[in-house]
């Protein structure tokens, strides 16, 4: 596969993953998710690979998931249930097209916890909503000194797609973040908070990512893969996936509910743009 948008390259044990959308702050649309996988399937095949690291080209890691495609999916929803008499018909084969979507950024985020070789995560500037969860999904987080963390999907009545936050910070902090849709995370709360290892000034992110992939594959591959296991067997033991499962479907749930005020926002975040959309929900308020 010819990568577009994301970069690919190993350096020794390391296989190097870099979001590659600058111009949209590596949001993250659906090619994206599609070379992702690809490449990660490439670095676990790849025997000579004994660590993966994700990282992002540019100004920032990521800014999220891309709100113009989740706009497209939720303005299709509220049309499905435009006429009643179609309704029926219509509305469950929309709810079937979101959760396959919602299904799929679910998987590529979970790859990260999931794959068996270690994962590293170096975020600098934004790491945004579902790229967050992404990156707290690897089994190590380093984050730059610059970097804000968030979770605003409320903001946009979205739901959250991987669940993850109260099984790595608890849930009074997660609701903090999710509740109020915070986008204003300092690096130095992340790491206090258990959702990064290391808060470093920026020139020496990458620098540190690499020092710690290269100490874990100096070691026992064997021994480092069926550590990870464990460590995700015990999660799975005490209910994570289940629960994330369970959120995910509350997340198509969200994504289905039609309002007055959710198409209005809708609409004006389809024609203007999430700032518009957002300024006209806060006057609403007022």
């Amino acid at each position: 596969m010819t990568y577009h948008y994301i970069r690919y390259h190993t350096e020794g044990a390391l296989a190097w993953l870099s979001l590659n959308r600058p111009d949209k702050l590596n949001a993250i649309n659906g090619a994206i998710i599609v070379e992702l996988n690809h490449a990660l399937d490439r670095a676990e095949q790849d025997d000579a690979v004994r660590v993966i690291l994700l990282t992002g080209e540019g100004k920032a890691f990521s800014a999220g998931f891309d709100l113009e495609m989740d706009a497209e999916l939720t303005m299709d929803s509220a049309s499905a249930k435009a006429g009643q008499a179609e309704a029926d018909e219509g509305r469950a084969a929309d709810e079937e097209a979101i959760r396959r979507e919602l299904q799929r950024d679910f998987d590529i985020i979970m790859r990260f916890q999931d794959s068996p070789k270690p994962t590293v995560a170096a975020v600098h500037r934004y790491c945004l909503g579902s790229a967050m969860e992404m990156a707290v999904a690897c089994d190590i987080t380093i984050a730059a000194s610059d970097c804000r963390f968030g979770a605003p999907e409320v903001r946009f009545g979205s739901g959250i797609v991987a669940l993850i936050l109260p099984w790595l910070c608890g849930p009074k902090r997660a609701r903090e973040m999710l509740l109020a849709g915070s986008d204003r995370i300092t690096p130095q709360q992340a790491e206090a908070w258990g959702l990064v290892n290391r808060v470093v000034e920026p020139e020496k992110l990458l620098a540190t990512a690499r020092e710690i992939a290269n100490d874990m594959a100096v070691n026992d591959p064997v021994a480092v893969r069926l550590t990870k296991r464990a460590i995700n067997r015990g999660l799975d033991t005490a209910g994570m996936r289940k629960a994330m499962q369970e959120a995910l479907e509350i997340a198509v749930e969200i994504e289905m509910t039609d309002t007055e005020e959710s198409r209005m926002f809708n609409e004006i975040m389809k024609k203007q743009g999430t700032r518009a959309a957002i300024e006209w929900r806060h006057k609403n308020m007022g």
